[in-house]
């Protein structure tokens, strides 16, 4: 059969508009396919980068208030990574009504997103926080070992840790070896006998041994605290003997650890360069003093740093020892210094979205582990991280003096402040100002810290 050149012609241009068809078509599911592979490599992906383009508003309110300018420039590092979120900081003033500020925030119905609080607070509304058992894992394995444990609040974990604070006796090497005539070895002091005679020579060399910085939570939390956290190295012990003291089961006047830790704060009282007017109570005049060599040694934490670090013309080299409690060399205290996770960071689970709490928890895990977080809290906040895989260094070096004490497992657990109500160490307080000041006598301390404590029963 013949078939005419017209219809050969029309059937090669239908097969040609066919091929061009099927290729057009080939070619735009190729397309697809490679914008996928371009932008993610599983679906999930692809819904994340959905979620990201939601905004998403979280607030942060900090009561490390002295360091409120450094937070703010690492939420603008996060801002500029993640565009669609929004960190805004609610600040706290130094030292002044933190804790009714965010109450007042909680009572209108806007709480903070992330809160930075005292494990004490976290406690307190626990109710008010998220549980983070998800997360718990995780930063098991990115902070040293027991970190977790330290701060897990009624069998929960409730607040990421974030710094790690150490406090005892800080020296000033300096004027240290200056009145020794030779190199200070802070691991012959182990005893309250040896530090007396240490103090003895700094005396007679012309210096003050001490400044007690006489504020009521310098001597009610930080010095009185002690005695509860030495009744045992279990924080569950330390409990139980909180609960007897309430039960009003307990003598302080009988028991070795409140008895000791008194004996030698008479020995800091009878050296120290506030004597004469020791409730002054100025940490910037008291940090100035000890940083230029007015006196050897200060009781205080690793945290002075923020003021010491400041200052021209200071000395250079310092360090901390514990504050011996005995004169037994093995007894618990006198070679370890006080160890604490202070602050946690906290979700709100009252009004926040799940949005929010997600970007919360990565805001907190980025500040934690990033090169730009871990430099803003080290290197310029000058504080130390319970942290094993750290990008930058401290500067602080009392800090890293209380890191070694950390690194040997040479620390006491004060975490059983964290169970006490918020009222104690003003309360506490008031009356080691009183001690303090040779208005009362020990027994008077000891009945006035009972009666305070069988009245929270």
């Amino acid at each position: 059969m013949k078939i005419r050149m017209s219809s050969i012609f029309k059937l090669i241009v239908v097969a040609l508009l066919s091929l061009l068809i099927a290729c057009s078509n080939d070619s735009s599911n190729s397309d697809d396919g490679s914008n996928v592979d371009e932008n993610s490599n599983t679906g999930d992906n692809a819904n994340d980068n959905q979620e990201q383009d939601e905004e998403v508003k979280v607030t942060f309110f900090n009561t490390s208030a002295e360091v409120n300018e450094i937070f703010e420039n690492l939420f603008t590092e996060y801002q500029d990574l993640n565009p669609n979120v929004t960190v805004e900081l609610i600040p706290t003033p130094v030292g002044g009504a933190q804790i009714e500020k965010f109450q007042s925030l909680l009572a209108s119905g806007t709480p903070a997103t992330v809160a930075n609080l005292d494990a004490g607070t976290i406690l307190q509304y626990k109710d008010k926080f998220l549980e983070l058992e998800s997360e718990r894992e995780k930063y098991e394995e990115l902070t040293k070992p027991g970190t977790v444990d330290r701060v897990m609040l009624d069998g929960k974990f409730l607040g990421v840790p974030w710094t790690s604070q150490g406090y005892g006796l800080l020296y000033n090497t300096r004027v240290v070896e200056e009145a020794i005539g030779g190199e200070f070895d802070p691991s012959t002091i182990r005893t309250r006998d040896d530090l007396e005679s240490l103090f003895e020579e700094i005396d007679a060399a012309g210096t003050a041994p001490i400044i007690i910085h006489g504020a009521d939570w310098s001597i009610g939390a930080h010095y009185s605290g002690l005695a509860y956290a030495l009744q045992s190295k279990d924080i569950n012990e330390n409990l139980d003997f909180l609960q007897e003291l309430k039960n009003g089961n307990v003598e302080l006047s009988e028991n070795a650890q409140f008895s000791g830790i008194m004996d030698t704060f008479d020995l800091l009282m009878e050296y120290n360069l506030r004597k004469d007017d020791p409730l002054v109570s100025d940490v910037n005049l008291d940090g100035a003093d000890f940083a230029n060599g007015e006196s050897a040694f200060y009781f205080m934490g690793d945290w002075a740093w923020s003021i010491i670090g400041q200052l021209e013309g200071r000395d250079d080299e310092f360090g901390v020892i514990p504050v011996p409690i005995s004169n037994n060399p093995d007894d618990y205290g006198n070679s370890q210094v006080a160890f604490s996770e202070p602050k946690l960071f906290a979700i709100d689970d009252t009004e926040s979205t799940e949005a929010q709490q997600e970007v919360a928890k990565d805001l907190i895990e980025w500040m934690l582990t990033s090169e730009e977080g871990q430099t803003a809290i080290i290197s310029e906040m000058g504080l130390n991280m319970p942290y094993t895989d750290l990008k930058a260094e401290s500067s602080n070096v009392i800090s890293n003096s209380v890191a070694e004490f950390a690194d040997r497992g040479d620390i006491i657990n004060i975490g059983v402040i964290n169970h006490f109500p918020t009222d104690w160490w003003s309360n506490v307080g008031a009356s080691m100002q009183k001690y303090l000041s040779n208005n009362i006598e020990r027994e008077e301390l000891f009945n006035e810290i009972e009666d305070y404590w069988e009245s929270t029963k």
